[in-house]
């Protein structure tokens, strides 16, 4: 069933953001510590979820049946999996002594001041060898944690750092979901794409590193509890299973019973009952994020089948239209796609959804193929690595106990990559588009 596009459709949305935005700003205004806390997310939904059921009802769309699809879109129900998962490791790693073991062995050797980039770096490498930034979120952030918390370092820096690497790689890796559907979308090569990606990519990293150097104090290290070296090793098996391409799912489980394993052998008074028992308090620590996300892809659901992104992307094509050159048509693109991850809070969806108006955009710019496939890949990634509601931040910001929105502060490389990407985009092109890009558009 065909919906005009319309405004209104993206008013659900606005009202959760009022709603949960504005209540946490009031509080903290108010002196609450914990201000961002005192209304939690799951419920500020809510009468979002009411307005978006009632404008399907007056557009003749049936509500209830499009909120359940998308609640139980497939997309959203392994979210919701890596999330149990990710926990339930992080609460038993932590449990064992995992956490003390890899402080001991690994603090003193590096300096105060390159902890934090190497972290980012760390995080970059396994996303850039992965493909996935919620995979590496969820193994190396409990890492991270127990780093930050013996040296004395920001929760929120540390874990912004992960969040950074992590992206970096999800924007640039190969194996990438976004970077395949980016270069599909616009029929561009994959190595093409990854050259073009790298140019704006690689200067924001490395700005990033510079400035994570100079960032956090430099307190005194807290002497770690002592642990076996061996509760080390469910770590560096998750790592080592997730840089060799195996599902996330499936490194999560091997993790959680590899703790498990070595908590039982080697933690003293450590058993199957507790075993059992610090899983489903991981499960626990995780059931905010859980029900937001399933709620989230609820509320997706009923703003695109009530015209809200269709309204977007015919906007912004009037204003491709309206406007000529490359920088219009390249402006054009990273403002669709980044409008896209706000209303879908998914980076891959938003691509696949604007991919074919990108590529329109693209053909009546004189825009290659490697370079609207760039654009859109980076933009898309941009907003969901600082996007407060994005699946990413809401595991980050779970696992460290710290506010999404503090958190989304503390993504510099995200914030520089767009800087880095709006230069680029300004800087005078020294060549023409090649020849071959009007054959590509077939």
């Amino acid at each position: 069933m065909s919906v005009r596009p319309s405004a209104l459709a993206l008013t659900p949305l606005l009202l959760f953001l009022a709603l949960f935005f504005g209540a946490g700003l009031y509080y903290t205004a108010q002196g609450e510590p914990m201000g961002f806390y005192q209304l939690r997310a799951p419920v500020a939904i809510l009468p979002a979820l009411a307005l978006g059921l009632w404008l399907a009802y007056r557009r003749g769309v049936p509500g209830q049946p499009t909120l359940l699809a998308g609640m139980g879109d497939a997309n959203v129900m392994l979210m919701c999996l890596i999330f149990l998962l990710a926990g339930a490791f992080a609460m038993v790693s932590k449990a064992i002594g995992a956490v003390d073991a890899v402080v001991a062995l690994g603090l003193g050797t590096l300096p105060p001041a390159l902890i934090l980039p190497g972290l980012f770096l760390v995080a970059s490498f396994v996303s850039l060898s992965i493909g996935t930034s919620m995979g590496t979120v969820a193994a190396v952030t409990p890492i991270a944690l127990g780093v930050a918390d013996a040296s004395g370092l920001d929760r929120v820096l540390v874990t912004g750092a992960v969040v950074g690497g992590a992206m970096f790689g999800d924007n640039l890796s190969i194996i990438s979901d976004t970077t395949i559907a980016a270069t599909r979308s616009q029929g561009a090569e994959m190595r093409d794409k990854f050259r073009e990606n790298f140019k704006i990519a690689a200067p924001a990293a490395i700005a990033t590193a510079l400035l994570l150097a100079t960032l956090g104090d430099s307190a005194p290290v807290l002497e770690a509890e002592a642990a076996s070296p061996w509760l080390v090793l469910p770590y560096v098996l998750v790592l080592v299973l997730a840089l060799a391409g195996l599902d996330v799912v499936l490194v999560l489980g091997i993790g959680l019973l590899a703790s498990g394993v070595f908590g039982l052998v080697l933690a003293p008074g450590y058993g199957a009952v507790e075993f059992a028992g610090d899983i489903y308090l991981g499960f626990e620590s995780m059931v905010e994020i859980t029900l937001l996300s399933i709620l989230i892809g609820g509320l997706a659901a009923l703003i695109k089948v009530t015209g809200g992104l269709d309204w977007l992307a015919q906007v912004i094509a009037r204003f491709a239209r309206g406007h000529t050159g490359r920088r219009s048509g390249e402006f054009s693109i990273a403002a669709l796609s980044a409008g896209a991850d706000a209303l879908t809070a998914n980076n891959t969806v938003a691509i696949l959804v604007t991919g074919s108006l990108a590529k329109d955009i693209a053909q009546r710019h004189g825009i290659s193929p490697r370079r609207s496939a760039s654009v859109l890949d980076i933009f898309a990634c941009v907003v969901q690595g600082v996007l407060p509601y994005g699946a990413q931040i809401l595991l980050a910001a779970s696992l460290a106990a710290v506010s999404p929105l503090a958190l989304a502060g503390s993504v510099h490389y995200c914030w520089l990559l767009a800087l880095s990407a709006v230069a680029f985009m300004l800087w005078p092109q020294r060549s023409k588009p090649p020849a071959s890009v009007p054959a590509a558009a077939d």
